[in-house]
């Protein structure tokens, strides 16, 4: 997912941390602005490449209404708004201006991601095209291996695993960093769990196997040789 690229736009640099660092463990490309006129100036600098934005409401020099209003004038992109404010009158209002979601804070960082992902699944027709790697053909929507023509049985962790050594070709990915991303931040056993599963894929996927890399001292990078 590396291709794609998150604006988040709030005037708390912690808050931009916060969003930023569980963004950015699922591959998410970030872009920051700490009010609305920088949001301005950094969506209109990278219009082209960001996929959705998550835009602050109450914000100095322009708050997040006047940011949307602006950008609702020659962009559809997605936007998600970020309030303090839990109204309904509030969220009826920012959906007539063309806002795609609406979370009041205090919020859970993962319904956040979840959030995210499922708005990036709706309008990004690209995350749901099959994809060849070498020979190894995924289709996301089916939840389908398929290594030279012929479809694999892979458990629904191993898919998974899989999935994000190749959203992350050619990344050396270290193993705390899988068990975060794979197996989420409630699990709490050994790394070698991870070893096993890729001896597993790494069989299933026959001499394609190969295109999983042990990295020593780090975990594993999947790249086509």
């Amino acid at each position: 997912m590396g291709d794609v690229t998150v604006l988040i736009v709030d005037d708390e640099s912690r808050m931009r941390k916060l969003i930023k660092d569980f963004l950015a463990q699922k591959g998410y490309g970030i872009l920051e602005a700490s009010d609305g006129e920088e949001a301005l100036h950094v969506f209109e600098e990278n219009q082209n490449k960001i996929n959705l934005i998550l835009l602050d409401v109450m914000m100095p020099k322009l708050d997040g209404w006047s940011v949307l209003r602006q950008i609702r004038q020659n962009s559809k992109v997605p936007i998600i708004m970020l309030t303090a404010r839990g109204e309904e009158q509030d969220e009826l209002f920012g959906f007539e201006l063309g806002v795609d979601e609406y979370i009041s804070k205090p919020f859970s960082p993962k319904i956040l991601v979840a959030r995210v992902e499922a708005i990036l699944k709706r309008t990004n027709p690209e995350a749901k095209k099959i994809k060849d790697y070498g020979g190894i053909v995924i289709d996301p929507e089916g939840r389908t291996v398929t290594v030279d023509g012929k479809e694999i049985e892979l458990s629904l962790r191993e898919y998974e695993l899989l999935k994000y050594l190749v959203d992350n070709e050619n990344i050396a990915l270290s193993r705390d960093k899988i068990l975060n991303n794979v197996w989420n931040y409630d699990y709490y056993g050994d790394s070698r769990t991870i070893d096993s599963h890729i001896k597993k894929i790494r069989h299933k996927l026959g001499k394609k196997g190969k295109y999983i890399e042990t990295i020593r001292g780090i975990g594993y990078k999947f790249e086509v040789k």
